[in-house]
């Protein structure tokens, strides 16, 4: 499964930091920014995805998440 989400997200650091986060979650996932996009697509590739939960992680650091359709 892929879900694809337009973020706020603009520094690599802060991308980096999410991922790490993320993980925690999602263990044995793909995740990764394109933060050359306008819209900072974030990408996760998984087994399962529960896109309440990565828009929650998104959100308690700050950041705007929205899932794409």
């Amino acid at each position: 499964m892929i879900e694809v989400f337009k973020t706020n997200v603009q520094e690599a650091a802060h991308s980096e930091m999410i991922v790490g986060r993320l993980l925690e979650h999602f263990p044995n996932s793909v995740i990764s920014f394109d933060l050359e996009d306008c819209d900072k697509i974030l990408r996760i590739h998984a087994a399962v995805i529960s896109n309440h939960k990565i828009i929650e992680v998104l959100n308690s650091h700050g950041f705007h998440c929205e899932v794409l359709p």
